[in-house]
């Protein structure tokens, strides 16, 4: 199972809308993305999840990866 999992509506685009994330074996829901930009090869979310935890998600399009930090 994938880190993450998201929502991409055009075929172009992995990494569109974060929808749950894995942190420590466990599913957590997000309910809400607070922040988002755009970088050199990268595309980063600041989300919140359902249970109330925040992390910061990051995308590295070249590599095909995800990295989940929480905040």
């Amino acid at each position: 199972m994938e880190n993450v999992e998201c929502r991409s509506d055009t075929d172009a685009s992995r990494a569109e809308r974060p929808l749950s994330l894995v942190w420590q074996g466990s599913r957590l829901e997000i309910a809400e993305i607070f922040a988002r930009w755009r970088g050199p090869g990268e595309k980063g979310f600041r989300v919140k999840t359902v249970k109330g935890l925040a992390f910061e998600l990051t995308y590295q399009e070249f590599s095909d990866d995800w990295h989940v930090q929480p905040l």
